[in-house]
Formats: structure tokens, sequence, C-alpha cells
């Protein structure tokens, strides 16, 4: 299965707000699969359909140790949070950067499952700052928009130069 193409900050249409996913069906199901691929050839342990320009509140994750215990969220929505841990956060679509960003260090999010049941998840530090960065993807937001603004114009220019060295 072939990986789909992770949109590079500052590309506009990462700041597109995902709509509400309206039918688990097999073409979404198609979609997951090539999310997860996608995600593992990367390497990742996070993708939201954003950064695949496509605009649907649906992420996939896998934090596990050997890459085979993945989670998939559909329309998911942050219940609780608590606590505050900082942690170095890269990105997928930030390739190569890596900058300290404080999140909540344990969260409850309900959501739909791959199979369309509803699930709730506890998850603290790293799934719970994993779950929080690719929702925040899923609302047009993006790490860098934790940083200052310096440092954010910096990661913007160094990377559009290296996107016109790669065109």
């Amino acid at each position: 299965m072939v990986p789909l193409e992770i949109l590079e900050f500052p590309d506009p249409r990462l700041r597109t707000t995902a709509k509400p996913v309206k039918e688990i069906d097999g073409k979404l199901n198609k979609l997951i699969d090539r999310m997860l691929v996608t995600m593992y050839e990367a390497p990742g342990i996070g993708l939201a359909a954003t950064q695949l320009n496509i605009h649907q509140r649906l992420l996939v994750l896998d934090i596990s140790e050997h890459k085979d215990s993945p989670l998939v969220l559909i329309n998911p929505v942050l219940v609780s949070e608590e606590g505050e841990l900082e942690t170095a956060e890269g990105c997928l679509s930030v390739p190569g950067f890596y900058e300290p960003v404080s999140r909540a260090s344990q969260i409850q999010v309900d959501a739909l499952g791959r199979d369309g049941g509803p699930i709730s998840i506890e998850a603290e530090d790293l799934l719970a700052v994993c779950i929080q960065h690719e929702m925040d993807h899923l609302d047009g937001k993006l790490f860098v928009d934790y940083l200052s603004t310096a440092k954010r114009q910096m990661i913007r220019k160094k990377l559009q130069k290296l996107q016109r060295l790669q065109a």
C-alpha cells in the first residue's frame, strides 16, 4: 500500500478545521489503513487526517515499542485534562524540528473506534501528549503555534528554503 503525502508547514491547508466523520464504512477503513502505513513509514507515532489534506476528524496513533498497537480515534472529543507536562515535540508536518511544548499530563477523550463503537480513553504522559497534538491538527493548529513568533518564523523560513531546494 502506497503512503499518502504529508503536508508540510507552512502549507495553509494545515490550518483547515476538520469536519466530523459522518459514516464509518469500507472507504473510511481503507483511509485508516493508508494513514497507518503513512505514519509507520514516515516514521511517526501519530497522524491526523488534516495532515494529509483530508479534513475529517480522524487520527491514528501508535506509541508502542514494536509499532503493533495502533489506536484509531474518530470524532475525538477532549472530556477532561489535568496536570502539566513539558516535552520536546516534533511533527511529521514540521520535519526536523523538536521544541518544548507544555500540555496536560492526563486527559480523557471520548471518540468512536474503527468499528464505529464508542470508546473512552484515559491517557497520561506520552499518549496524552500525542492525542492532544493530533487533535490540535483537527482544529487547524500546529505545535509551532505554542512557540514564540520569532521561533515559528525561523522554522517557517528554514522549511520554505528546504522545500524550494527539493522542488
